[in-house]
């Protein structure tokens, strides 16, 4: 026996075995595409939307080739331009703010909150006020519901109506999460969400939805999906862009929906497992009350002095993979610095983006290998 085989890798999503347990039905579903040859606007897709409409309890869905399509096509329906300025915070991903930018808008970056990630209230009205401050119009503000938990949506509500806001939820990483007793979907005047493969619900390519009470706004996104068409495709009466979700891809999501309770449970169970096994040695997530998470990242943070290189190089040499969403907050990128930030700045963001790390995490992490994961953390704390 060779004593010095390196450990078996984990993986940090395990697409592979959701993969194997629903390998014949996404089979079938795939060759029922292949046999009708309906590859866009098949019926699967109409069907997803059906579904995904049941399942968060919003009116109309609108399918999408991509989450950052979902914010884009929003966006563009609000006729959101130069001169608006659309409020985010700083620390999530980058399509966040790019799809303001590419309406010509001037995104605004706000903080979020130490204990949940999310959009800080105070830092939003900030934003608001900088916005003003600069010349421009405060439209729409993006609250984006961060690694899987849902942001303060009454809180934002309150500061968007005060102020004439549209709100349009980002959750990409939170779609199947609930806000005191609400699926996401409902939460804002539109919700975005994205089915990356590495989502909680994720198809096996790009894909996207957007959801909606406001029927109007639903069948304007329904022509910017296909380049703006009116009621004939070649009278294109707005501008827009190739925002279909294919067919295969909704085949796909529609098997998937069928088991994503039963995976956010599991995803439940994991984080809870963790949050025992770690809580005394690094700061774990915090989850707010009357919140559910769906844990698209389970993302800790290190205690102060530890080298965030040194302890991921440790858990890689144990076959442990880590990453850190975001090394830099948006405001902290090169393609974003120059637009504007709250007043008093975004010290929250950028600390967070100086400490945290996410570990493995999804709905077939075994016990034995969250074991695995919960003492390699604890082993390369106190070594």
């Amino acid at each position: 026996m060779n004593l010095h085989m390196p450990p078996v890798p984990v993986p940090f999503i395990d697409v592979g075995a959701q993969r194997r347990r629903l390998g014949k039905s996404i089979d079938e579903a795939v060759a029922r595409v292949l046999a009708h040859c309906q590859f866009i606007n098949g019926p699967e897709v109409t069907d997803l939307e059906a579904r995904l409409a049941e399942f968060s309890g919003a009116k109309y869905v609108v399918s999408c080739a991509s989450g950052t399509d979902a914010l884009l096509m929003v966006l563009m329906a609000k006729g959101v331009g130069r001169g608006d300025a659309v409020i985010c915070p700083s620390f999530t991903f980058c399509a966040t703010g790019e799809a303001v930018a590419l309406t010509g808008a001037t995104p605004v970056f706000v903080d979020v909150d130490e204990a949940t990630f999310n959009m800080d209230v105070a830092s939003l009205s900030r934003g608001i006020a900088a916005a003003r401050k600069q010349g421009l119009e405060p439209k729409v503000v993006i609250p984006v519901d961060l690694f899987g938990q849902s942001a303060d949506h009454d809180a934002i509500g309150a500061v968007a109506e005060a102020e004439g806001l549209f709100i349009l939820d980002d959750a990409a990483q939170g779609f199947g999460a609930s806000y005191k007793g609400r699926r996401l979907g409902t939460c804002g005047h539109a919700t975005a969400t994205s089915f990356f493969p590495a989502k909680p619900l994720g198809c096996f390519g790009d894909g996207g939805a957007i959801f909606t009470d406001d029927a109007e706004l639903a069948a304007t996104l329904r022509s910017i999906r296909v380049h703006g068409q009116g009621t004939d495709k070649y009278d294109n009466v707005r501008l827009g862009l190739t925002g279909r979700l294919d067919t295969m891809q909704a085949a796909i999501l529609i098997e998937k929906l069928k088991i994503f309770d039963d995976e956010i449970a599991a995803r439940n169970r994991a984080a809870e497992r963790y949050a025992r096994g770690l809580g005394n040695v690094v700061t774990v997530p915090h989850l707010a009350g009357n919140c559910s998470s769906v844990w698209a990242q389970y993302t800790i943070r290190l205690p102060g002095g530890c080298d965030r290189e040194v302890f991921a190089a440790m858990l890689k040499a144990q076959g442990i993979p880590t990453a850190i969403y975001y090394v830099k907050s948006m405001h902290q990128q090169t393609a974003y610095r120059d637009y504007p930030v709250a007043d008093g700045g975004l010290p929250v963001s950028e600390k967070l983006s100086g400490d945290v790390i996410s570990l493995p995490m999804h709905a077939y992490l075994d016990e034995p290998t969250q074991d695995r994961i919960i003492g390699a953390v604890r082993g390369a704390l106190s070594s």
